[in-house]
């Protein structure tokens, strides 16, 4: 017997036992594809202005996404205002966004969740006034400018005041952006100004420098606090913005919301892995009020939290991210999302792939059986030379037909025992002719 015949034929055999379970196999893989895609390329973030921290710690994410493969592309704004906008838009290609705590909600926008808290953006209250104000009903009826219309500056600053009374009614309000509304401070043509911004912003440094300007301390921070849920109470310690000529003179008290990293629920959950860890290398070191490996934090306000950020806050990034290339973990993750659900399909499958190859081997010998059973069954004791003849012609191509079968070695002994009983029905054939086998 041809040794390669017969080893094409077990492969066929093989491979025809083993078809519903690459098909149940391919089938998966295909599914794959629309069940869990593969993440794009590139995230499109929302910032704020140029010069602005947003859009600088924009483009220290993009280093980061930048070694696996992922293209972070920014996209200025006028800030916090117009990134919720964006993200709230569902024509909008915006992905993720730098948002302050305080704004929006998720009921307006149910679509968005929140990768948790990134750092301080404390309130900054500059004024010029002969006495010393430490509160926002001290401000009433003065000309006080709230930061561009619009934005996350001119939207918290008017809540705050509002809670204190403080209204358009009682005081002159002035939308204007932080530049001018320095200048204007400076110059003496408005009474105060409100910021939101870092402590590491010139615009603070210099404000604080000013002789004739003074930083409002809030001896009610920790009840604003108490009242407004997304506001933190901070320290500014006296001295810590220049210690040889005392600035601040005095520890001052001040409110903060944090700034959050908003994305769309649609988001791949590998990218959200990747931002989180981005997140953490540009925000985890100590500033004048965080603390080292402070920030991010699991602190969401408006919007819940996402639950891979929660994971990522217990556990860190998922186990194949920490010791692989990107790409490679994540396509590991997919795999495993396909192969856990199917393994209780596929399992019994590969048990009865042996089955399926022997059942089909088996199959052609036993198809010899049954003709041989046939041809037994029509031998009549009386008749004639002409019919035993054409007995012997029909046992002879079936041992022919025998002959013919490839198979395994394994399988040989059947062979055997078939070409034992074809030549017992010979012998049968011939003693019932009265002639010799």
């Amino acid at each position: 017997m041809d040794k390669k015949i017969v080893f094409g034929r077990s492969l066929k055999d093989i491979f025809y036992a083993s078809a519903p379970f690459l098909f149940v196999l391919i089938a998966g893989v295909i599914a794959l594809k629309f069940i869990d895609p593969a993440p794009p390329k590139r995230i499109v973030i929302s910032t704020g202005d140029s010069e602005g921290d947003y859009n600088s710690y924009a483009k220290q994410y993009r280093e980061i996404l930048k070694e696996d493969g992922i293209d972070l592309i920014p996209r200025p704004s006028t800030g916090s205002a117009e990134n919720l906008a964006r993200l709230s838009d569902t024509k909008s290609d915006i992905d993720v966004g730098f948002v302050q705590d305080g704004l929006g909600d998720a009921e307006k926008s149910p679509e968005l969740s929140s990768l948790g808290s990134l750092y301080y953006e404390p309130i900054w209250i500059f004024y010029r006034d002969k006495a010393e104000l430490r509160r926002l009903t001290q401000f009433m009826g003065k000309k006080i400018a709230l930061g561009r219309e619009g934005g996350g500056t001119h939207a918290l600053a008017t809540q705050l005041l509002k809670a204190a009374g403080v209204t358009e009614q009682n005081t002159h309000f002035l939308s204007i952006a932080s530049e001018n509304a320095a200048a204007e401070l400076r110059n003496g043509n408005i009474d105060a100004a409100i910021f939101l911004t870092t402590a590491e912003d010139p615009l603070i440094i210099g404000l604080m420098k000013e002789k004739n300007i003074k930083l409002m301390s809030m001896d009610q921070a920790e009840a604003i606090t108490r009242q407004v849920p997304y506001l933190h109470h901070l320290v500014l310690p006296h001295g810590v913005m220049d210690l040889q000529a005392g600035i601040p003179d005095r520890d001052i008290d001040l409110v903060s919301p944090t700034a959050t990293l908003l994305v769309k629920d649609d988001m791949h959950p590998a990218l959200v892995y990747l931002l989180l860890k981005a997140a953490s290398q540009v925000h985890n070191s100590p500033g004048i009020f965080e603390k080292k490996n402070e920030f991010p934090m699991d602190k969401a306000f408006q919007f819940p939290l996402r639950s891979e950020a929660e994971t990522f806050y217990k556990s860190g990034v998922p186990f194949w991210q920490r010791y692989l290339p990107f790409w490679i973990a994540t396509l590991l993750d997919r795999f495993l999302l396909l192969l856990l659900p199917a393994l209780a399909i596929l399992f019994p499958m590969i048990k009865l792939v042996p089955k399926i190859y022997s059942w089909r081997i088996r199959s052609r010998i036993y198809k010899r059986y049954g003709e041989l059973k046939f041809l037994e069954t029509q031998i009549l004791p009386n008749s004639g030379i002409d019919a035993h003849a054409d007995y012997m012609k029909k046992l002879d191509a079936i041992e022919d037909r025998v002959n013919q079968l490839k198979v395994p070695l394994v399988y040989s002994d059947h062979i055997y025992a078939l070409r034992q009983n074809i030549e017992f029905v010979r012998g049968r054939i011939s003693k019932k002719q009265g002639l010799p086998s």
